[in-house]
């Protein structure tokens, strides 16, 4: 759960960050949202979710 919150929450900053800057119009952060939207409730999702799940994962075993 609380990596879920965490990607939301960091792709949300770099949507804002690129509304802001101009490289992302909104129609674009739309279609994104939408996507977002319809592959969550596709048979991939899971997959996805395990796939961001072993990734951090991993990066949270690595030490400096």
């Amino acid at each position: 759960m609380a990596v879920s919150i965490s990607v939301v929450l960091l792709l949300l900053i770099l949507a804002v960050i690129f509304l802001r800057s101009g490289g992302l119009k909104l129609s674009h952060a739309l279609v994104c949202l939408l996507l977002g939207f319809y592959l969550a409730s596709t048979s991939i999702a899971p997959t996805i979710h395990e796939g961001l799940t072993a990734t951090a994962d991993i990066v949270s075993s690595l030490r400096p």
